[in-house]
């Protein structure tokens, strides 16, 4: 038989996945209006990543509290989202300082090796 979570349940499981739901618009809005692509980066990085977050975590509750069980699926996926978008947003940033910005346009890095993009590694052959 059918048994109801509770009005609490739901108003909780809703709330994420607005709340997500709210970030994702956010996310693709500041894609849309941000200029150029450094500053496009932390739409997607940042809003989306909070966006699909809320949505796996009302996702989450939705088969805790009205199914009873526990979802190991969109654990899976938020830990993959949440490691893999930082490193994709780093690729993307170096690419594009490798591709339009020259190494006298860059601040000086404080290290005795300078940037990454520009430098070999320190100690090292960079074919090791």
């Amino acid at each position: 038989m059918y048994q109801s979570p509770g009005l609490l349940a739901e108003i909780v499981i809703s709330l994420f996945l607005v709340i997500g739901g709210l970030f994702g618009l956010v996310g693709a809005i500041g894609l849309l209006k941000l200029k150029d692509t450094m500053q496009r980066l932390h739409a997607p990085t940042k809003a989306t990543t909070l966006g699909v977050g809320g949505c796996l975590i009302g996702s989450m509750l939705y088969y805790l509290l009205i199914d009873g069980r526990v979802s190991f699926h969109e654990l899976l996926i938020a830990l993959f989202l949440f490691l893999t978008a930082p490193i994709t947003a780093n690729f993307i940033a170096k690419t594009w300082m490798t591709a339009n910005l020259r190494k006298e346009d860059l601040p000086p890095s404080g290290r005795p090796h300078g940037w990454a993009i520009y430098d070999d590694p320190p100690g090292g052959d960079p074919r090791d």
